[in-house]
């Protein structure tokens, strides 16, 4: 067990996010899966960034391009810009930015990731929600998040 800071931001990696990395816990709120995701990017932990994306996206993942961006920058810290827990039932939203530098860059400056992330939460699991796969769906199709409900009247709104 490592005493150093996480790269979330928070004292102590080993009480924050490492036991959600090691699936010792399951992050609590949309925000601490954020949190928790952006710091499996900083510590390339690839099989947790799949682990916690919406079951019916992870084999839409492009796992060897999350590998290769979490590795080719250097995550230098994480702001929190706001968060809503409650959008509906199940769903939250947060916004995020994430500064980063790319490794092996001559010109390092800083880049900064702005995004508005949305959440599903299924089976008392919270999962990210990736715009960015390429599923082909149908507005009748059962969700992607694994609920029961028709993928228009659950998760669409948030894609």
């Amino acid at each position: 067990m490592s005493n150093l800071s996480c790269p979330c931001g928070s004292p102590l990696y080993s009480e924050c996010c490492q036991p959600l990395h090691a699936g010792q816990k399951k992050a609590e709120t949309a925000e601490q899966l954020m949190r928790s995701r952006y710091s499996a990017f900083a510590k390339h932990e690839t099989d947790y960034i799949v682990q916690t994306t919406a079951l019916g996206q992870q084999q839409a993942l492009d796992i060897k391009a999350i590998a290769d961006w979490s590795k080719a920058n250097q995550w230098l810290k994480l702001e929190i810009v706001q968060a809503q827990e409650k959008l509906g039932k199940n769903h939250a939203q947060v916004e995020f930015k994430a500064h980063y530098s790319e490794q092996n860059s001559h010109d390092s400056q800083v880049q900064i990731h702005h995004e508005v992330s949305h959440f599903v939460k299924q089976n008392n699991t919270w999962y990210f929600l990736d715009p960015t796969t390429d599923l082909q769906l149908t507005m009748k199709q059962p969700c992607i998040c694994g609920s029961a409900k028709k993928f228009k009247q659950c998760c669409a709104q948030y894609l």
